[in-house]
């Protein structure tokens, strides 16, 4: 979905937060239709943006950039609002798995600032599990991934969660 602006994986200027940096960040483009009645980002924008950074962390795991390659399911997704986000705004969003994984799922936790600050606007969550679509059932994370996913996640404890 055309977002207003292309977005790169691109290093942004945001001021870093506190602790270490996550693995994938992408600046987004505030465009007029994302605009709720008060103004400012509707709620639901912030899903597009979550899974547009899902699919930034999960694909190269896979060694694809092709979304039909995906082998999850989002068994749970949630946002908290934190700050309202004007028109013409741009944001950084970053993506990182929370420790612990499951056995068959894992969670990715999200978070989102005004470019150039420290603001935090607001902060998501998805619950995915890996799928196998052609056997129809739910399968154990892959070893290779495993270990990436256990690399680069974070405690969800320092994010909120």
């Amino acid at each position: 979905m055309d977002r207003g602006r292309p977005c790169g994986v691109t290093p942004s200027p945001a001021a870093p937060v506190p602790g270490r940096s996550w693995p994938v960040r992408r600046q987004f483009y505030v465009p007029y239709h994302d605009l709720d009645v008060l103004n400012h980002l509707n709620h639901a924008a912030y899903f597009v943006y979550m899974e547009t950074l899902r699919c930034d962390y999960y694909l190269p795991l896979l060694g694809s950039l092709d979304p039909t390659q995906i082998d999850l399911i989002i068994a749970e997704a949630a946002c908290r609002y934190l700050a309202p986000v004007p028109y013409g705004a741009e944001l950084v969003g970053e993506v990182a798995p929370a420790r612990p994984l499951g056995r068959t799922s894992f969670t990715l936790l999200y978070r989102f600032m005004l470019a150039g600050t420290s603001t935090v606007t607001a902060r998501g969550r998805t619950v995915s599990v890996v799928y196998d679509y052609s056997k129809g059932e739910k399968l154990e994370i892959p070893s290779a991934r495993r270990a990436i996913l256990e690399r680069d996640s974070v405690d969800p404890a320092d994010e909120g969660w």
